[in-house]
Order: structure tokens, then sequence, then C-alpha cells
């Protein structure tokens, strides 16, 4: 798949812009605060309505303006689609091929995007937070069930932690209601976990061969789910987990019920990364962290690939001054024809002459778009 063009209007510091894009490689140039990594974000949000920046989304609006408009061509498959969202102050709307989608996750899927950015070198020595997050949107984008139980999982666990604060502070004390909200979340979370499980394993398989690529053989990649509840075993059904998560419960109840919050879920679980089985968290060096980080996002893409038989669109945040010549090259050669990539920079000769063999090169100032023949 590949983005065929984009119009922006009201969106950051851009007033009104339209971009035709190349269907292999894009590098926008341009100094901090210009706006390049807004014309890179404007993509990412047109894929997953989200932002990769802020969890607010009326900053994406252009200051003093009211509604911010992202609108695009997608060709997938030999077939135009035509994808539009709003933004506003009440939410977001979105569009495909000029019909409204009455819930957003009818949208989401239809364009699929991976990004790395400076901030997913945190992945590895990063919160937990942060690996849950890349979890949840990657797999979400693939996985539209998922994506489902996610967010009931979402809608019931601040219910229960509503309850449970009230409990605590002494303003409630029904034991059964408190039951059957622990009930509903322990199903929720058997699913999301069962399901994020599924789709690690073949991540992380994807991983391996890249990090063995990168690595020349040399070091080992190994990627576990580290689960908040004790005796998890990856191969355990849905229906194992669910009992083992309610056991769980049972064992935190008092605590949860003193405390006012939830302390089992997937909504604490993490992952754990392993090179030549040490932790990568405590000993892998600068240059193994970035080789790690940079097999999970080629794996991320090979995973969409092998899932949705469509290579995804790969977005570059000011990444390749992070990476030097040889991962660069790596880079390169193991996207080689694959995908539609957006690239940002602050300095064209930060990047590897072999990548700017034949890209399509925009030069981004206070918000104006132009294309340098």
């Amino acid at each position: 798949m590949y983005l065929e063009d984009l119009t922006l209007k009201d969106f950051r510091n851009f007033d009104r812009v339209k971009v035709n894009f190349d269907s292999h490689i894009n590098i926008f140039i341009g100094k901090n605060a210009q706006g390049k990594t807004n014309l890179l974000e404007s993509i990412y949000f047109l894929a997953l309505t989200k932002s990769h920046r802020t969890s607010v989304d009326k900053e994406l609006i252009k200051f003093n303006m009211k509604i911010a408009g992202i609108h695009g061509t997608l060709c997938k498959r030999n077939i135009r689609f035509d994808l539009k969202l709003l933004v506003s102050n009440k939410g977001k709307k979105a569009w495909i091929n000029r019909l409204e989608q009455k819930k957003l996750s009818n949208y989401l899927g239809t364009m699929n995007a991976i990004l790395f950015s400076p901030e997913d070198l945190s992945l590895i020595k990063g919160s937990p937070a942060f690996r849950r997050r890349f979890m949840d949107l990657e797999f979400g984008q693939i996985n539209a069930e998922y994506l489902y139980f996610l967010t009931r999982y979402r809608q019931v666990l601040q219910q229960r932690n509503t309850y449970l604060k009230q409990i605590s502070s002494k303003k409630a004390s029904d034991p059964i209601f408190l039951n059957v909200l622990t009930d509903q979340l322990a199903g929720l979370a058997a699913e999301v976990v069962h399901k994020r499980v599924l789709y690690l394993d073949l991540l992380k398989e994807n991983a391996k061969k890249a990090y063995a690529f990168i690595s020349d053989q040399k070091e080992i990649l190994d990627i576990e789910y580290k689960a908040s509840f004790p005796e998890f075993d990856e191969k355990d059904s849905v229906e194992k987990i669910y009992k083992k998560i309610l056991l769980s419960f049972e064992h935190v109840k008092v605590n949860e019920m003193r405390l006012g919050t939830t302390l089992v879920g997937p909504h604490r679980d993490d992952l754990q990364v392993f090179i030549n089985k040490k932790s990568a968290q405590e000993y892998a060096s600068q240059g193994q962290q970035r080789s790690i980080v940079l097999s999970i996002k080629l794996a991320e893409i090979d995973l969409m690939h092998q899932i949705l038989n469509e290579y995804p669109i790969l977005l570059l945040d000011d990444v390749m001054s992070e990476l030097d010549n040889i991962r660069q090259k790596n880079l390169l050669n193991y996207i080689n024809g694959k995908t539609q990539t957006f690239i940002t920079t602050t300095d064209i000769n930060s990047i590897s002459q072999e990548m700017i063999k034949i890209p399509r090169i925009f030069r981004i100032v206070s918000g104006t778009v132009s294309e340098e023949k």
C-alpha cells in the first residue's frame, strides 16, 4: 500500500497544503519547529486516528481554529481509498470513500503505518507503560478483535477502579457488585493477554531473524511476555488465563480495596527482552539497544505483511541521525522495495547516500511545503 497524496487544513502549523508523494521514498527536510514532524504526524494520524506525540487531539488543531482536516488517497491492492478525518473540540469523525464511519473502529485497519522515532529507543530501557502502548498500537492495527477486547477492558477497568476508590473511601461496600466487575474484567483481560501473546510470538520470530541479519548472526534476540499474575504460561488457553487472573484477584482483593485500584491485569503487564539469554534491559549496550529496536520495527513490517498480505507504510521520524551507516544500510537492505517510506531530517547529509538515490524531497519552512527538483 502507499499514500498517493495528502491534503491538510488547519492541522498544527499548516493552513492548507496538498502534497503528492512518491510510492517509494519521500524525505521531509526542515529545521526544527518548521513542520516536518507535523507532516509525518498527520500521515500517522490518518492511519491510526491517534498522534504519536500527544493524547490530546485538540492540540492538532491550528491555533485559533475550530477544526483540523486530514484527507488522503490510499492505494491498496490496486484500489484507491479516499480517507478523511476531521478533528474538533467535540471529537473525531472519519470517512472512507465519502461514507462516514459510525465508529472509529470501522475505519481503523484501512491504512497501516509503522512509526520509528527517537522515543522508540526507550522501548528497551523505558517504562513498562511504553512497551504496553507499543503492543496495543501495533496489534490493534492488525486485529480488530484485539482492539475490541482492549477497549472493553479499559472501560470495565475504569468502572472497577472507580468502585474500588469508593470502597477505599468507605462510600461503597457491595461485594456482589465488585465480584461482577471482577469477573467481567478477568474475562476481558484473558482475551487481551491471549491475543498479545499470539501476536508477540509471531513478532519475536520475525525480530529474531531481523536481529540475526543486523548482528551478522553473532547474537540471539528473544522477547517474553511478563504477566502481572503468577504461574502464567505463554501456551495457556484463554480459559486458563481467565482462571489464573481470577485467582490472583482473590489474592490481592484486600490490598485493592485498601488502595482503591486494580493491581492485576494487562494494564500492568510488560515485555522482557533478552540478548544471548541476558536481560537487555539490564545489560544491552546503546548500540545493541538501537539494533534491538530496529529489529522489532522491521519485524512489525513483516508481521503486518504476514497477517494482512500488505506491507505497511513506514515513517522514520528523525531517526537516521541516530543510526550509524551500517545500521542505515541494514535498514535499507531490509525494506528495499517493500514499503513506501517517509523520512524527516534536519540535514540530508545525515542520511546515507545509498538512501537518497531516487527519493522525492520536500522542504518544509514555516508550515509551507515545496518539492525540490
